[in-house]
């Protein structure tokens, strides 16, 4: 049972991931589309991409503490990702430079979004198979 909820957390935890990064798609989306200007575009990317970093750091720890070595193993590429990015202080957007880099910003957001997708189809699978597990016992 422990298991399970250890799952349903993780499922959690990728979906608010999964939730933040499509936000911030959108975002770049307007700023493509001329809905909203680049300084408010920066202040609501910047407030949030924190909280995703710590959002998918956390997933990875509880996949440590929890023992799915596997998962944690296919998470530490962002995570190592994300912390190289914050570690040259390359995680906040720039509001001078944002229209030069759309394009790669946009990039960055798509990639981590499919990543984001696969390790949720992943999580739905380990959630669905320790179910059947628990059915057994």
């Amino acid at each position: 049972m422990a298991d399970l909820l250890s799952w349903l957390l993780s499922f959690f935890i990728l979906i608010t991931t999964l939730g933040i990064v499509l936000y911030e798609l959108m975002c770049l989306a307007d700023l493509e589309l001329d809905f909203i200007n680049p300084y408010d575009l920066a202040t609501k990317i910047n407030k949030v991409v924190m909280l995703e970093f710590l959002s998918h750091g956390s997933l990875c720890v509880l996949h440590l503490l929890s023992g799915h070595w596997l998962m944690f193993l296919l998470c530490l590429p962002y995570v190592y990702y994300n912390a190289t990015l914050y570690n040259q202080r390359q995680h906040l957007v720039d509001v001078t430079e944002i229209f030069n880099q759309l394009k790669w910003q946009k990039m960055q957001r798509i990639f981590k979004l499919a990543y984001l997708a696969c390790l949720v189809v992943l999580s739905i699978f380990w959630m669905i198979w320790s179910i059947l597990d628990d059915e057994e016992m």
